[in-house]
């Protein structure tokens, strides 16, 4: 099961080098991947911040711009 979400957009270079970067820490497997179009309600809060990774358990948030210490302290 996922701890973590990236919501992104496809074909967003951002979002793909977030992954790419949290991948360096984690599994794909540890990672859900939700692309914001698909929800009005994902649209409005994260439109102008994506990508943003989050950890599920209590909601913490990273936006764009972060560094793999930051993914890391939060995956800690």
């Amino acid at each position: 099961m996922a701890r973590f979400v990236l919501y992104h957009t496809d074909g967003c270079h951002l979002c793909e080098q977030a992954h790419s970067l949290a991948l360096q820490t984690l599994s794909a497997t540890d990672i859900e991947l939700i692309d914001i179009t698909s929800n009005e309600a994902l649209m409005q809060c994260y439109q102008t911040t994506i990508p943003v990774f989050e950890r599920k358990r209590d909601h913490v948030q990273l936006s764009w711009p972060f560094e793999l210490s930051q993914i890391q302290q939060l995956a800690e």
